[in-house]
C-alpha cells in the first residue's frame, strides 16, 4: 500500500472514547536528491541507506496525552513514552520489543540552566515519523533539528534542545539526551518500514525547530559522544509549532 498522507494519517487511530486528534503538523514527502533540496520537502544524500524512491510522513500533536492505537493493532499512549518504540514487523512479532541498548529509558526532566521554554506548556509535545523504503533490517538515529534541509547534510544545523548546551557540538549527555531533545531512532522491518514515536514535556520555541534528520546509526548516549548517530543520510522539512 503506497504510503500517501491519507494512509499515514489511518496509522493513528483513536479510541472510541476519545475524539479523533488533530495534527498540528503533518509532512509527507517522496525522498527527492539533495540537489533538490530548495524546492522538495525531503531530501536524501546517501541513496543506499535512503532511496530517491523512499517516502516519510512526519506529525506532530500539541496538548494533553491520550491513548491511540496504531493500524497494526499495537496500543499506546501519546504523551507517556518519553523515548521511542521501534514498529513494523518486528514489533508485531515480538510485543516487548525494547528500544536498542544504546538508547535509554529517561526518567525525570533534564536539570541544566540554559535558555529553556515553559514547562508543561499543554502537556508538552508529542512527534511521530513513518518511513517507507528505506534500507530493510537497519536502525537509523533521527532527531529534531534546528534549520531546514539544504543541499548538504550540515544545512539542517544542530539537534533542537529545550535547554541549550553552552558548549557545541552539544555531546554531554546532560543535555543530549532524549528528555531534552526529541530522538526518533527506529529499525526498519524486511520492506524497509519503521515508525518510531516521542514524546517531551515542552513545546519548540517559535521557528527553532525546522526538520528531521534521519542519520546513519542508532543514537549514542555515552559522555562524550551522546546524541552522535553517525553521518546525516536523508533530512524532512518540518515546521514544528511551539
Amino acid at each position: 500500500m503506497a504510503l500517501t498522507a491519507a494512509a499515514a494519517a489511518s496509522m493513528v487511530a483513536v479510541s472510541p472514547a476519545v475524539s479523533p486528534p488533530c495534527p498540528a503538523v503533518m509532512v509527507h514527502a517522496t525522498f527527492a536528491p539533495a540537489a533538490q533540496a530548495r524546492d522538495h520537502k525531503a531530501v536524501t544524500y546517501d541513496t543506499k541507506l535512503v532511496p530517491v524512491s523512499a517516502k516519510v510522513v512526519v506529525v506532530e500533536f500539541l496538548g494533553k496525552p491520550r491513548h491511540y492505537e496504531h493500524e497494526d493493532g499495537h496500543e499506546y499512549e501519546h504523551g507517556h513514552d518519553h523515548g521511542h518504540q521501534h514498529m513494523g514487523d518486528a514489533a508485531r512479532s515480538t510485543p516487548t520489543q525494547s528500544p536498542s541498548p544504546q538508547s535509554p529509558t529517561p526518567t525525570q526532566s533534564p536539570s541544566p540552566q540554559g535558555t529553556q521554554s515553559p514547562q508543561g506548556k499543554g502537556q508538552g509535545t508529542f512527534v511521530g515519523v513513518w518511513v517507507r523504503g528505506v534500507k530493510a533490517h537497519h536502525t537509523f538515529g533521527v532527531h529534531v533539528h534546528t534549520k531546514p534541509c539544504g543541499t548538504m547534510p550540515d544545512d539542517s544545523g544542530p539537534h533542537y534542545q529545550n535547554t541549550k548546551d553552552p558548549k557545541q557540538p552539544s555531546v554531554n549527555p546532560k543535555y543530549a539526551n532524549p528528555r531534552n531533545e526529541v530522538w526518533l531512532d527506529l529499525t526498519t522491518n524486511g520492506h524497509g518500514e519503521g515508525y518510531a514515536k516521542a514524546h517531551v514535556d515542552w513545546r519548540f520555541r517559535d521557528s527553532e525547530a525546522r526538520s528531521v534528520v534521519i542519520h546513519e546509526h542508532a543514537t549514542a548516549t555515552g559522555k562524550g559522544h551522546a546524541g552522535m548517530a553517525g553521518t546525516r543520510v536523508a533530512c524532512v522539512k518540518v515546521p514544528f509549532k511551539g
